[in-house]
């Protein structure tokens, strides 16, 4: 047998030394002879052989170091290994002083007879049978998991066939569906035990402990949430024995000392809106509403104005894509009522609730508009502009002090076509009718300006949402009255600063009843609510749908009502007539009729009567009663007190009678003076 290619590649290994035989005896416990240390042998590619190679890693005696030189030393001798290697990249030499190394120093021969006696690999290594597998070779095995277990036991599971199809698949439908009920049991039980229950509602002695202390505003607060949170859901939140109106009382009891509301108040604008919508609503009258201005658009552009007042330190931005005159402020250097673009007529300090009345109005050019309640005149001269200046616009205001305001801003802004006059609107149809368009910004009870306004929170009452009611239906309907139903017009607005039904959806379902011959259209106005047609067991007309309510806490704009109707037809005859007749006799105005006779007439002196034609104490006792009553009822007092005073008169009259009758019975005479 000739020199294997191993030998020849790797050349014949050196004899072992001394140091070798000294490592096998201490492995062995025999006593070791000092040895001299020797030299590390090199190599025949000049490489350190004392140290193991580093990617052999080989054990000393482990399975693994044979496993790598059966798995590496076959290859070399096979045919594919030939074809392999001289495809591949050339490798290092191999030299057997390094192997012998890397296993710790290598073996005699009497160690490697000792191996195959025992058992193990006998000397021709590389001639072995099958048991010996390269490590990355076919003979690897294979790992065993779960489901090759599973499959393994054939009795376990009954096998799938097209016989058994229908009921497997029911059967694992069935198992399907009760872990899902098993999952959601468990979810519910857990969900049922982290519930935080609150405590929110009050014994009645912690009420009377907390009465003489000032409320914590913070802790108000916390349980105000907390009953909202349990409105919210109250199946699962309250707690057992309560109800809900219980915890609706104990929120508007928090509510009123929190915000500082009346109870009555609070409790109305509460059923307005759901719980969590309401504290939000009470939370947005708490802070005030933007500045916003208006361009006159009669004198500038809005472009040019916002040009200017940036000049001059104001920061704006407009105030909305469905406005195309608004600014909003947000921080000013310089007072806005006092620019020379202020006082030249540029802009005009306006909210932005104002605009949708005139919006909705939408005027046109040469028509002839009524605007029953116009002081200060924002929404006068926004008409004024959207006409540009054209047609003739009747300004009216009961008061004659608001109306100095109202004059100063028409003059101001430059508008030509206003009429202001000084009339009860409630009798403007008797003054002036035939109007195309009216507009009516009613008075009312502010409650959708309370930022402005605080004191609404409390000096409202029951009385109030009575009788201002009553007056903006008298309104509404002269309003009607007032308009001409043929040509373009005919359009009737009624608008309110007031977030109440009693004032809004009540107050134009009395005008659709009353007046058959309107009807309410759109407002064309892109946003806001619709209105109620139900509310708290009262239901309205389905077209009140069309009506639209704005509301602070959704569109950072005072709360406001916006109605519009059209004239279809003239009104009846007969609710005219009832609506003219006076409601008594004696608020009719006297007016003396006689005509001033000149001095070629007859002379005053030879009238009857003397120089002035004679009194008549009886009838001008009868008007001076007359006008008492009238000025009493102007401010709102009981006419009948005046006869109060009369009556006790007349009763001490009556007493002195009787007291002198009785002394003259009693034989008393009266004392008479006689003279000497």
């Amino acid at each position: 047998m000739g020199t294997g290619n191993r030998l020849k590649h790797q050349g014949i290994p050196e004899p072992l030394s001394e140091a070798h035989y000294a490592k096998l005896k201490r492995k062995a416990g025999l006593p070791v002879d000092d040895v001299p240390e020797t030299k590390k042998r090199k190599s025949q590619n000049g490489k350190a052989s004392g140290k193991p190679d580093k990617k052999a890693g080989a054990k000393v005696n482990g399975n693994s170091n044979g496993e790598k030189a059966a798995k590496s030393i076959p290859a070399q001798n096979g045919k594919a290994a030939k074809s392999k290697s001289k495809k591949s990249k050339p490798e290092p030499e191999l030299d057997l002083d390094d192997m012998s190394d890397g296993v710790g120093g290598g073996f005699s021969d009497e160690d490697m007879s000792d191996l195959g006696e025992e058992g193990g690999l006998g000397d021709d290594f590389l001639g072995s049978d099958d048991s010996v597998y390269d490590s990355e070779g076919e003979g690897e095995r294979r790992a065993i998991f779960s489901e090759d277990e599973d499959e393994s036991d054939g009795d376990a599971e009954e096998k799938l066939t097209a016989a058994n199809i229908v009921g497997l698949s029911r059967k694992l439908d069935e198992e399907l569906a009760e872990e899902e009920a098993d999952a959601q049991a468990d979810l519910q039980e857990n969900i049922q035990t982290n519930i935080d229950v609150p405590h929110v509602l009050e014994d009645g002695t912690e009420e009377q402990s907390k009465l003489l202390l000032a409320p914590d505003l913070q802790l108000l607060r916390q349980r105000i949430s907390d009953t909202i949170r349990v409105l919210d859901d109250f199946a699962n939140l309250s707690e057992p024995g309560t109800s809900r109106s219980e915890y609706t009382a104990q929120l508007l009891k928090d509510i009123c000392a929190y915000y500082g509301y009346s109870e009555f108040l609070a409790e109305k604008l509460l059923n307005l809106f759901p719980p969590r919508e309401a504290l939000a609503f009470f939370d947005a009258n708490e802070t005030p509403r933007p500045i916003v201005i208006r361009t006159n658009t009669l004198k500038t552009s809005r472009r040019e104005l916002a040009s200017a007042l940036i000049n001059r330190g104001v920061t704006l931005e407009p105030v909305g894509k469905w406005s195309k005159v608004g600014l909003q402020v947000f921080e000013s250097n310089v007072p806005l009522g006092a620019t020379p673009e202020y006082l030249s007529g540029l802009y005009i300090l306006q909210a932005a609730s104002s605009f949708l009345p005139c919006m909705a109005l939408a005027p046109q050019e040469g028509e002839r508009i009524l605007d029953m309640a116009s002081a200060p005149g924002g929404k006068t001269t926004y008409l004024a502009a959207l006409m540009k200046n054209t047609g003739c616009i009747f300004a009216n205001d009961p008061s004659k002090t608001r109306s100095r305001g109202l004059i100063g801003n028409v003059h101001r802004l430059g508008v030509r076509n206003v009429i202001v006059c000084n009339y009860d609107a409630r009798d403007f149809p008797k003054v002036m009718g035939g109007f195309d368009r009216v507009l009516l910004d009613a008075p009312c009870t502010g409650t959708g300006v309370i930022a402005k306004d605080p004191s609404v929170k409390t000096n409202k009452t029951e009385k109030d949402f009575i009788t201002i009611p009553h007056t903006q239906k008298q309104l509404l309907l002269g309003a009607i009255d007032s308009v001409n139903h043929a040509g373009t017009g005919g359009f009737i607005v009624y608008s309110t600063c007031s977030v109440s039904v009693e004032e809004n959806e009540m107050v134009v379902q009395y005008a659709l009843k009353k007046r058959p011959n309107v009807r309410l259209v759109s407002t064309d106005i892109p946003f806001g609510k619709e209105g109620f047609t139900a509310y708290q067991g009262k239901t309205f007309d389905k077209s009140l749908s069309l009506t639209r309510r704005f509301y602070p806490h959704t569109l950072n704009l005072d709360g406001f009502f916006v109605a519009k109707f059209q004239k279809i037809g003239p009104t009846p005859a007969n609710l005219v007539k009832d609506r003219a007749e006076p409601t008594s006799k004696l608020q009719e105005e006297v007016i003396d009729k006689t005509p001033i006779l000149g001095d070629d007439k007859i002379p005053s002196q030879e009238v009857e009567g003397g120089e002035f034609g004679g009194f008549d104490d009886e009838e001008d006792a009868e008007y001076i009663e007359r006008a008492k009553r009238n000025a009493m009822r102007k401010r709102g007092l009981d006419p009948k007190a005046l006869e109060k005073p009369k009556v006790q008169d007349k009763a001490k009259s009556d007493g002195s009678q009787v007291k002198a009758k009785t002394k003259a019975t009693n034989g008393g005479k009266p004392k008479t003076k006689t003279k000497a």
